[in-house]
């Protein structure tokens, strides 16, 4: 057996065997000091990404005594001039965390960057500390060079803009790293099926942050599987998002790059165009480049546990979709906006899904931007209409409609509700944010239910639903193959032009 000394500390974390063989060399509050968590039983993490969605899901992982925050990376140093929900709400959450009521007061915006995140991870271990201080956390610019230098991280937790999940999580796997991604693994079908496949090969641990257990799908099945609704034939998923401005061509202009900021590392695969603060920070989610439109933004909290919940496991084999339009005046003359760039400001999607194991085939639709179904007869009856966000299960005998997520199911007829139990609440915010799920699986080698080889089929539906709409057709989908099959031209919406030193 190689010395102990050769082992590095992903090998270690993983090897029950060896864990259990230190613990009963040495006890674990004779290496850590009595009442301490052991080095050993914490996971070192580096957080890539310390913009808004970054440093609000940061308190998270500090407060958990088996991780500790060992680096960050953002391409930006910092700066002030993010844009959130709302003004003060990171900065009400760090000081919570902190327990510092004057935490960023002399902050005159929305701050963020690689300094911000490196100060949050120091300032709260160092309250811990009896000097009150502490400098154990490393600040990167580029991942690469993270990767390459902290040869003794467990995890990587990627809270970057979509375009680069994929790149990131490849370069992390390659070095054996565990990974947790805020969603959606890729914004294009092909990355995210490489992504998956190295995750299957690899042998990490992978988690997707959408995931979470929910008991109203599991209520939302017992009645399914009862019989109630009979054969299941639709499933409707409407939001209201998107929640920043969207716009239907790319920026006029050239703007100076901010001090700090690497435009570069930023674009990331994304070939060469000149910077605009319209396509970072906050809304890069509403370009087709750096996003995924409110469908990746929303529909992987709703869809992914829906999918694990009744075994959907086989890709859809079609997609269509519809989207606003506008026009613009020029020469005095309106004329349409082609618009290729960015998704719509509301837009309708609908897949059709095969038989699964144990479903018939059945429809998929998707609704954002206000956009939502009519209210079944069932409701106008009682004078009532669908809720502003809404997840609805069309079957041959009745209906089932609930929140968003599923909340408060409610069988439809409601006359069929007299008996039936209601499903448990839960705060989706605190359970998609929960670290525990994927800290234990690293620990214990097991995968998450959330795991990224369990996510490949809300990866393919997500991602052919943004080929659908920039196709402005139904485009068949042949999963085995992974081509578009009645148009040959769409299929270069599966993928992207990659720049030079980026290719996957």
């Amino acid at each position: 057996m190689a010395p102990i000394k050769n082992l590095n500390r992903r090998e270690f974390l993983g090897s029950a065997a060896t864990v259990a063989a230190s613990i009963s060399i040495v006890p674990s509050n004779v290496i850590a000091g009595l009442g301490k968590t052991p080095p050993s039983d914490q996971i070192a993490v580096a957080n890539i990404g310390c913009g808004t969605q970054g440093l609000r899901e940061m308190g998270e992982l500090l407060q958990n005594p088996k991780v500790r925050v060992v680096a960050v990376c953002d391409v930006n140093k910092y700066s002030e001039d993010y844009i959130d929900w709302s003004p003060h709400g990171i900065r009400n959450d760090m000081r919570k965390t902190l327990g510092d009521d004057t935490w960023w007061s002399n902050v005159k915006g929305i701050a963020g960057g690689r300094d911000a995140g490196q100060a949050y991870v120091e300032k709260y271990y160092a309250k811990h500390k009896p000097s009150g201080r502490y400098k154990g956390c490393t600040s990167y610019e580029d991942y690469r060079e993270l990767f390459a230098k902290e040869t003794e991280i467990d995890a990587v937790k990627i809270m970057t803009p979509d375009h680069t999940h994929a790149s990131i999580a490849i370069a992390a796997m390659d070095q054996e790293i565990h990974v947790v991604t805020h969603k959606p693994i890729s914004n294009r079908l092909l990355e995210g099926r490489k992504v998956i496949e190295k995750a299957k090969s690899s042998g990490v641990i992978t988690h997707l942050l959408a995931w979470s257990d929910r008991p109203e799908y599991s209520q939302i099945k017992t009645w399914m599987d009862a019989g109630f609704i009979g054969e299941l034939k639709e499933i409707h998923n409407w939001s209201y998002r998107p929640a920043w401005q969207q716009w239907t061509k790319r920026p006029a202009g050239v703007e100076t790059i901010p001090e700090g900021f690497n435009w570069d590392l930023w674009l990331g695969p994304v070939p060469e165009m000149d910077y605009h603060k319209n396509y970072t920070h906050n809304v890069f989610r509403g370009w087709y480049d750096f996003g995924g439109g409110s469908v990746a933004d929303m529909g992987h909290y709703s869809l992914f546990p829906l999918f694990e919940t009744l075994g959907i496991t086989n890709s859809p084999t079609s997609a269509r979709a519809f989207g606003t339009t506008t026009r613009e005046e020029v020469n005095s003359v309106y004329q349409w906006v082609e618009n290729d760039v960015a998704f719509p400001a509301s837009c309708m999607i609908k897949w059709k899904f095969p038989d699964q194991a144990s479903l018939p085939a059945f429809d998929l639709f998707w609704y954002d931007g206000g956009m939502k179904p009519f209210a079944p007869e069932e409701l106008e009856i009682d004078g009532k209409d669908t809720p502003k966000e809404g997840l609805m299960f069309v079957g041959t005998k009745g209906k089932i409609l609930g929140g968003f997520r599923g909340e408060d199911p409610v069988l439809l007829p409601e006359s069929k509700m007299a008996t039936r139990a209601t499903s448990e609440r839960i705060d989706s915010d605190k359970v998609e944010r929960n670290t525990s799920a994927w800290v234990e699986a690293i620990q214990s080698g097991k995968q998450t239910p959330g795991s990224f080889i369990r996510a490949q089929t809300i990866t393919d539906s997500i991602n052919l639903g943004a080929v659908a709409l920039r196709a402005g057709k139904k485009v068949d989908f042949d999963s085995p193959t992974l081509k578009i099959t009645n148009d040959a031209e769409a299929n270069k919406f599966l993928t992207r032009d990659y720049r030079k030193g980026w290719e996957m």
